[in-house]
């Protein structure tokens, strides 16, 4: 039988015949596995490469509010640790008895 593949002829099931169903879908396979790789390397890595950025950026931002929060917190306690020196100094003086 020598008939000549015709565009129309060249289908799907026309290739599972000839090639088989596990060679097909195979190179199926691979394709999608070509696309995956593709979209990732195209689309989500410089996504990610801005994110990681802006990442670092926060991260260092969160560090200086940490100091900035350390720096706040010792002055109220020498504001505090002060207080209560005055009071203590009122106290031995016979002040107001420690009453502000």
């Amino acid at each position: 039988m020598d008939v000549a593949l015709t565009q129309d002829d060249f289908t799907l099931v026309t290739l599972i015949q000839d090639y088989g169903f596990p060679v097909v879908m195979v190179v199926g396979l691979g394709y999608f596995v070509y696309f995956v790789y593709k979209f990732i390397n195209e689309e989500i890595d410089p996504q990610i490469e801005k994110m990681h950025i802006q990442l670092i950026r926060v991260i260092d931002q969160v560090r200086m509010l940490d100091q900035d929060m350390i720096r706040l917190q010792q002055k109220v306690n020498v504001v505090l640790e002060y207080k209560e020196n005055e009071k203590k100094k009122r106290n031995k003086r016979g002040g107001n008895n420690g009453k502000t």
